[in-house]
């Protein structure tokens, strides 16, 4: 799954190397907030439907956001990334517990996914699934690619605060968060956590993710991992260190002790893969975007969905 080209007038300038902006979306977390925002105490048949027949409440939100995050974030380049199946990837087949706990989605989002990745294709849009990878993995490799080139700026758009971990100084993540959206620098991110974002693997990895079913370290929680990774730098020096821990981690001890191989695990699902070759082969000009509003207006207005463009 793939397409390609930026601007909102085709006679704009060519960009320079550093004028470039990446937006990177991850497409299911876009798409299944915008589903279950609008679809809340609704059955199916009183969801929006366009003229076709088609449900469009998910892919109306995921189409205006787009569009405003291109807009707000002068955006040059995008892609999309989406899930591969669950059951393929790495993480499932080494630890089956790994998202097991999931339901199936519903009938109205998966319909929708399919309504999104056809109009995103209509706009040429670049959006890539990788079997054997998550979008967070896709996600991780491109911006660490843009960033090691000297390319420009990304951003991520994502809710999923694991995304953290990628955070430097050319990459930031916009979150959503009552109503208004909020942009995580590397330094605003140390400012707020006192860490390094690389670190914040490690603060996961003994929180674990109830959501991911991802276990962490069982009796380790919010008070005590940020302050645990802050004080000793990582979980290699955490054990090291655990029978000459600060007294202040002393009723830690047992609880690290029993738990480390967990958290070793714990650690090992919440790391982002960052090197993946079908990210490598991709030309950086296939995200390129090159739209032209009349047409972006036309197909967005043919499917019933009223978006603001500029």
């Amino acid at each position: 799954m793939a397409c390609g080209p930026s601007l909102f007038k085709s006679d704009r300038r060519e960009v320079n190397m550093n004028d470039q902006t990446l937006l990177l979306i991850d497409g299911f977390n876009l798409l299944s907030r915008g589903y279950f925002a609008t679809a809340y105490g609704k059955s199916d048949e009183q969801l929006s439907k366009n003229e076709k027949g088609q449900y469009i409440n998910a892919t109306r939100v995921f189409f205006q956001k787009l569009f405003q995050l291109t807009r707000n974030y002068d955006v040059t380049h995008i892609s999309v990334a989406w899930d591969g199946k669950r059951e393929d990837t790495t993480r499932n087949q080494n630890y089956s517990f790994y998202k097991a706990q999931r339901n199936d989605l519903p009938k109205p989002l998966i319909e929708q996914y399919h309504l999104t990745v056809e109009l995103l294709d209509k706009l040429d849009v670049h959006q890539i699934a990788v079997p054997g990878f998550e979008a967070d993995d896709i996600i991780g490799a491109f911006s660490t690619s843009w960033h090691e080139n000297e390319t420009g700026q990304t951003y991520i758009y994502s809710n999923d605060r694991d995304l953290f971990q990628l955070l430097n100084a050319t990459t930031s993540q916009v979150l959503s968060k009552k109503k208004q959206e909020i942009v995580y620098s590397s330094d605003s991110f140390q400012k707020e956590f006192d860490i390094h974002p690389s670190q914040w693997v490690d603060v996961k990895a003994l929180l674990g993710d109830s959501s991911d079913n991802i276990p962490g370290c069982p009796g380790v929680g919010e008070k005590s991992a940020l302050p645990l990774i802050r004080q000793y730098g990582n979980l290699k020096q955490v054990f090291k260190n655990i029978e000459e821990l600060d007294p202040a981690f002393n009723r830690y001890k047992k609880k690290l002790r029993e738990g480390e191989e967990s958290t070793w695990i714990s650690r090992e699902l919440s790391e982002i893969i960052t090197d993946i070759d079908e990210v490598s082969a991709t030309d950086t000009n296939a995200l390129k975007i090159s739209w032209e509003e009349e047409f972006v207006l036309r197909e967005m207005n043919e499917n019933g969905i009223r978006v603001k463009f500029r």
